[in-house]
């Protein structure tokens, strides 16, 4: 299962090393890093440099497409290398999924345009704009389209699609293994 976690300058990084944890746990996974062209990519705090193994021509057929979100993923759309890349793919994705406003890079190309999908609670009204109708949950999945809310919500959204891959078992144990039980300080 070839597995691409699209990245672009000034990502948001837990929007998709939150899933990656989750989905790298998962059997026959191949998991990828990609971007315009190979090589280091910096997220938005600037201090964390992830390195793309491959570029979006290198893969562009995965079986499962992933795209966080970004203080700056608005920006990118539809000129940004990663909008075609995503167009190209979808078609032939088993599951083609996003994280916080990757919804919005995912709704670039139209991939979104009259489907409920979430996002960050700050960027509902931008989905809107692009065709999409926002629904406010943590995870949402509209036939093979699965989105996930705002940053932390990338690993529910990981589990939610571990369990339609490999079981609600398996995705049990990936979260008693993460010892994923939120209990935040704040509400």
């Amino acid at each position: 299962m070839r597995i691409a976690i699209g990245l672009y300058e000034h990502f948001t990084s837990l929007d998709v090393m939150g899933p990656f944890q989750v989905l790298s746990g998962l059997p026959n996974a191949q998991v990828t890093f990609v971007a315009e062209k190979a090589g280091p990519v910096t997220d938005d705090s600037g201090f964390l440099t992830v390195t793309a193994q491959a570029s979006f021509d290198d893969l562009p057929d995965p079986d499962i497409l992933l795209v966080g979100g970004g203080i700056i993923t608005g920006t990118l759309i539809p000129h940004h290398p990663i909008i075609p890349w995503i167009a190209r793919a979808h078609p032939t994705t088993t599951w083609t999924t996003s994280v916080c406003t990757g919804a919005l890079l995912l709704a670039g190309p139209r991939l979104l345009n009259g489907v409920e999908a979430t996002t960050h609670w700050g960027a509902r009204d931008e989905l809107a704009r692009l065709g999409a109708i926002p629904v406010r949950a943590r995870v949402v999945q509209r036939g093979k389209i699965v989105t996930g809310a705002g940053v932390s919500a990338g690993i529910d959204m990981a589990l939610t699609l571990a369990a339609a891959i490999a079981g609600p078992e398996y995705a049990q144990t990936l979260q008693l293994m993460m010892e994923y039980d939120p209990a935040p300080p704040f509400d």
